[in-house]
C-alpha cells in the first residue's frame, strides 16, 4: 500500500530515487520491475508490474471500435515502459514521458494504494489548489462521508 507524497529530484538523465520506504516492498511485490505510463491528467502512473499486467490485459479486451477505449488504450498500453530500479533503487523515467507530463528537475511521487502517481513539483501543488477549491462543489458519492 502505497500513501503520501515526497519530493524527489530527477538527476541530469531523468532518473528519480525511489524513496527508501518503499524499496523493501517494491522488491518483494515485484522484484523492482515497474511499469510507467502516461495519464490523462498529464502526470505518470507508476505500477508495479503485477499490479499493471492485469489492468493491461482487461484494457485490450475491450473493443477497440469504441473511439474512447481506443484512445484510452494508446495513452495508457501505448505510452507503457518497462523499467526496472537499479542497485541504488533508482528508475530511469524515459524521456517521452517525462516531456509528456512536463516533468522539470523537481517532482513528486504520490502513493495511490496499489501504484503511484508522478507530478511535475509546480502542477502538483496546481492540484493541490484545485482540490482544496471544490470549485465544482462536493460529488454526490461524497455525500455522508465524514473524515
Amino acid at each position: 500500500m502505497f500513501r503520501g507524497g515526497t519530493p524527489i529530484s530527477l538527476d541530469n538523465k531523468g532518473r528519480l530515487a525511489v524513496p527508501a520506504k518503499y524499496r523493501e516492498g517494491l522488491m518483494s511485490l515485484c522484484a523492482g520491475r515497474l511499469v510507467v505510463t502516461a495519464d490523462p491528467s498529464r502526470c505518470l502512473l507508476v505500477y508495479p508490474y503485477p499490479v499493471w499486467e492485469p489492468l493491461e490485459q482487461k484494457l485490450n479486451s475491450l473493443s477497440s471500435f469504441n473511439p474512447q477505449i481506443r484512445s484510452l488504450q494508446r495513452l495508457l498500453v501505448g505510452n507503457a515502459s518497462d523499467v526496472e530500479m537499479d542497485g541504488a533503487g533508482r528508475i530511469l523515467v524515459p524521456p517521452l514521458l517525462r516531456q509528456f507530463a512536463g516533468l522539470s528537475k523537481d517532482v513528486v511521487l504520490v502513493g495511490q494504494g496499489a501504484k503511484f502517481e508522478l507530478w511535475d513539483d509546480e502542477k502538483w501543488n496546481l492540484q493541490m489548489d484545485n482540490a482544496l477549491a471544490f470549485k465544482d462543489g462536493i460529488p454526490a458519492e461524497l455525500n455522508g462521508f465524514s473524515l
